[in-house]
């Protein structure tokens, strides 16, 4: 079974800066898209922003310019750089890959935006 493991999340004060990380427990041939959703308090888990296969990016309007999402296939890692962070981005962050077809969940890591 597949794991992912988030790293990354913590403490920064508006404005800031964070680098999510995402790696796959093993080795895989072909993974079809790539994301990272977030999950604030009170609130239904959305979309932040997605890579396909082909490097295609799609962004959520409210990180959009700040957000970069980006991968390395050799090594199974996808990152999301987030950049003037906002008190409202404060969330769980969950990674999620489409591998072969099938969803996969990382556990999530925590970002707080506070001053």
């Amino acid at each position: 079974q597949v794991q992912l493991v988030e790293s990354g999340g913590g403490l920064v004060q508006p404005g800031g800066s964070l680098r999510l990380s995402c790696a796959a427990s093993e080795s895989i041939f072909s993974i079809n898209a790539m994301g990272w959703y977030r999950q604030a308090p009170g609130k239904e888990r959305e979309l932040v922003a997605r890579i396909s296969g082909s490097g295609t990016t799609n962004y959520a309007d409210s990180v959009k310019g700040r957000f970069t999402i980006s991968k390395r296939n050799a090594k199974n890692t996808m990152y999301m750089q987030m950049n003037s962070l906002k008190p409202e981005d404060t969330a769980v962050y969950y990674c999620w890959m489409d591998i072969y077809g099938m969803n996969y969940w990382g556990k999530g890591t925590l970002v707080t935006i506070s001053s």
